[in-house]
């Protein structure tokens, strides 16, 4: 087999074609929430399965028919896995383990583990069922077969962190590595025995939470896709509510759109879980061709883990033709955590009537052979592992004028989340008055009034974006949008208030934290403050009830979906206490007044006053970087207190208490003159008070230019800036000088302290190149590596919302 060789210079070429071709790290299809969220995570929408943001396969599935022709255009095959030795997401097993060093030989199939404990997988820590605490531990798991021939072995793994896999003694992985969700990790067959088998494993826990579960799968394929032909995908779009595609289809052109109408000025519509998937269908040649359309939406979007049977059945309301699916334990708000998906309410898939489309339910292996095939299976009603809800529209007589068709694809979590105690409906359905298909007949009705909103709408925000910081600004704005408002879920409190509650993703799963809340808040500041308050009422809650006695706020709520108090580990104590205070000034500033303020003058006054105590020269303790560790007297966080004192005493202003108004905004301007010098290390201002060799992004101070506090020198925000300017790398400005990663939301609010277009893009670009040129092709992640571009953690959070910082300064400042 002979090996090409790229030269340097082509490979470049061929990466700069890839990184124009591309648009987005991963691509939004249908987004609502932290669980209803499905997105294609390569650039062309049939190159392969479309997952949750999580990465776990959700499949959806469409082909085209055309005069006899079929044309794959969205997902592609997953691989399909058997069992050979559960895992613990699919059966509950018993193995002997130690966290002390066993002997040598301890991987062995003869070795005597006699003496070892007895304990049920998975080993860890939070939600494990054997809690393991120590730095290692070593496990044995005795099972018997009788067959071997499992062509395509695989080992099933999640492990955190450095691991050694052995199997009847002979290794067959080993890895230095954290791995957050099961990884599959091909193993020779021949290594089994008839009979009695061992799998070994040492697992060590470096920093952080710890894990360990694995299984044994082999790989069957599924029905051939005969004559199957890949679509050409000619087009990608993506704006602030929809991502849509075109495609060549022989003798047709098909356009495919998928819409999911958060328009945040209609929360009615904005909680409607129901997004839309239409197919516009027109002849190339002028001629008349039969088509049909197959759309197939795997059960997985019910389930947690591709393990847990589902129910499915298909009947008819109003104008409707619908497909249903769930589990049938229904286990309703009883997990939480990150890497989870929901596994109570129903899916749904709908079809106007009039369509005259064909809907049954069939296992996921066989759903698209037999439509290749032109075989008319599947049921009404079927329950079991890994179906498929399947449609099939009619595209009778396709020629020159464009057919549209549509299908509606919407999810009934029945409770949302649980909210000191009690379940919390979702917002749409507050009242207890509402149902699914009520939800799915006015999506349906009142679709084409919703798609010009729609339109309207992706055009005004857009075009906003490019006048407050140009194309760039605005294309990172499109691809942000979404991906900011379904990292939440919209409730109504037990008291009568509105929530907006975010779940923490792919971090620790937390619920409502307010480090969260603060760099996401600017998209909703500049468009419905209400959903800010939302976001801020539950942490005031937690204050005024009692529930929680300190004298700053929570860190958050608890662990998504339960918000039964903070479940974080640590307090944040200047952290929250400032974000808290600047966003409630940040919402006065936007309304015009501080009435929101008023509700809660004494918790304020209780945060401000600690803030007033601590805030100058924090003691040693976590920011919102926490990743980065605990640091004391750290200069950024000090500029948080003081704004936040500023902000305080902009809100006395505005409420007519005139004494405290000038008291704290005396204190905050002579705590910057402090800062200022404290800080200084010449052409810049420090990391941290005491370390004068060190630099920091300082973007805590862009609230004192949004809200006009007027509090540090506009000195101090060039001197940063131009210093900024010579740290520059290809990806981005680095979060600080202890390491080459950074925050891409803080980037964006540090150009915000700019004040002119030139230097503003000089930092923005680089963002901009990250998103559009990243290797990492997850959900748009916000904390990357500058020299190459990768993904260093996190995806799919809400803090995006952070870059409309520019934005909401524009907006606020301009009218």
């Amino acid at each position: 087999m002979k090996q090409f060789i790229l030269t340097v210079s082509l490979a470049a070429l061929l990466l700069k074609a890839s990184a124009q071709e591309r648009i987005a790290p991963a691509y939004p299809l249908i987004t609502h929430d932290p669980y209803f969220s499905v997105w294609s995570f390569t650039d062309k929408l049939n190159a392969s399965p479309t997952k949750h943001w999580t990465g776990t396969a959700q499949a959806l599935t469409g082909l085209i028919k055309v005069d006899g022709k079929v044309y794959r255009f969205l997902g592609n095959q997953e691989q399909n896995f058997v069992t050979a030795l559960p895992a613990s997401d699919e059966k509950a097993y018993q193995v002997q383990y130690t966290e002390n060093e066993p002997v040598k030989g301890w991987e062995q199939a003869g070795f005597s583990d006699g003496s070892w404990k007895t304990g049920t997988a998975p080993f860890g820590d939070g939600s494990a069922t054997t809690q393991w605490r120590s730095k290692d531990l070593w496990t044995r798991r005795t099972f018997n077969l009788d067959r071997t021939d499992f062509k395509g072995l695989q080992l099933k793994l999640m492990n955190d962190d450095d691991v050694e896999v052995y199997l009847n003694g002979i290794q067959i992985f080993d890895c230095k590595c954290f791995n957050g969700k099961f990884i599959y990790i091909p193993t020779d067959q021949k290594l089994l025995k008839k009979g009695k088998n061992v799998l070994a494993i040492h697992v060590r826990n470096n920093v952080g939470g710890q894990w360990l579960d694995a299984g044994l799968v082999y790989e069957k394929s599924v029905a051939a896709e005969q004559n199957v032909l890949a679509a050409k995908q000619t087009s990608v779009k993506l704006n602030a509510t929809q991502t849509s595609y075109t495609f060549d289809c022989g003798a047709v052109n098909l356009d495919v759109a998928f819409t999911s109408p958060l328009l945040m000025n209609e929360l009615d519509l904005m909680s409607r879980p129901v997004s839309y998937v239409s197919f516009k269908v027109k002849a190339k040649d002028g001629k008349k061709h039969a088509a049909e359309v197959y759309f197939g939406a795997s059960t997985a979007l019910s389930t947690n883990t591709e393990y847990e049977e589902v129910t499915a059945k298909e009947y008819s309301a109003g104008a409707l033709s619908i497909l249903k699916a769930g589990t049938k334990e229904q286990s309703i708000l009883k997990k939480s955590g990150d890497d989870v998906r929901i596994n109570w309410g129903y899916m749904y898939v709908a079809v106007p009537q009039n369509a005259n489309a064909r809907q049954y339910i069939s296992p996921s292996a066989d759903a698209v052979a037999d439509f290749v095939a032109g075989k008319k299976t599947g049921t009404a009603v079927a329950e079991g592992r890994k179906l498929s809800l399947s449609t099939v529209l009619p595209f009778n007589e396709v020629g020159v004028s464009a057919i549209e068709k549509r299908i509606l694809v919407g999810y009934d979590d029945i409770y949302s989340v649980q909210y000191f105690g009690e379940n919390l409906r979702p917002w749409w359905n507050r009242n207890n008055n509402q149902t699914i298909d009520k939800q799915l007949t006015l999506a349906n009705t009142e679709y084409p009034a919703v798609l010009k909103k729609c339109e309207a709408f992706n055009q005004k925000f857009h075009a906003e974006n490019v006048k407050a910081g140009g194309e760039k600004y605005a294309e990172l704005s499109d691809l942000a949008y979404r991906q900011a408002i379904s990292a939440h879920k919209l409730v109504q409190s037990p008291q009568g208030e509105i929530l907006f509650l975010s779940k923490e993703n792919f971090s620790n799963g937390s619920i409502n934290t307010v480090d969260v809340t603060y760099p996401s808040a600017p998209l909703f500041l500049a468009y419905n403050p209400d959903l800010l308050k939302g976001m801020l009422n539950g942490i005031f809650y937690y204050s005024e009830s009692g529930k929680w006695k300190k004298p700053f706020p929570s860190h958050d709520l608890g662990t998504y979906p339960l918000a039964n108090g903070q479940t974080y580990g640590e307090d944040m104590p200047v952290e929250e206490a400032g974000n808290m205070v600047i966003l409630t000034a940040a919402i006065a500033k936007a309304e015009g007044n501080a009435e929101y303020a008023r509700k809660h003058w004494q918790t304020l006054s209780t945060w401000a006053n600690y803030l007033s105590k601590a805030g100058l020269d924090p003691a040693n303790q976590l920011c919102t970087d926490d990743f980065a560790g605990h640091m004391a007297r750290n200069a950024n966080l000090s500029v948080k207190a003081i704004v936040a004192i500023g902000g305080y005493g902009m809100l006395a202003e505005k409420l007519g208490k005139s004494e405290e108004s000038s008291k704290s905004t005396n204190m905050a301007k002579e705590m910057a003159q402090k800062w200022m010098q404290m800080a200084d290390a010449g052409d810049h201002y420090a990391l941290t008070f005491d370390g004068k060799g060190t630099w920091s992004q300082k973007y805590n101070l862009v609230w004192d230019k949004v809200l006009n506090l007027d509090i540090f020198p506009k000195e101090v925000y060039k001197k940063e800036i131009n210093y900024y300017l010579t740290k520059q790398r290809e990806f981005g400005l680095p979060l600080d000088s202890r390491r080459t990663y950074t925050k891409s939301d803080w980037i964006l609010w540090t150009a915000t302290l700019t004040d002119n277009p030139e230097d503003f893009n000089k930092l923005v670009d680089p963002v901009f190149k990250y998103a559009s040129e990243t290797s990492s092709r997850v959900p748009l992640s916000d904390w990357h590596e500058t020299t190459d571009g990768k993904q260093v953690g996190f995806q799919a959070r809400s803090v995006v919302g952070g870059y409309s910082i520019k934005l909401l300064d524009y907006k606020l400042n301009n009218r």
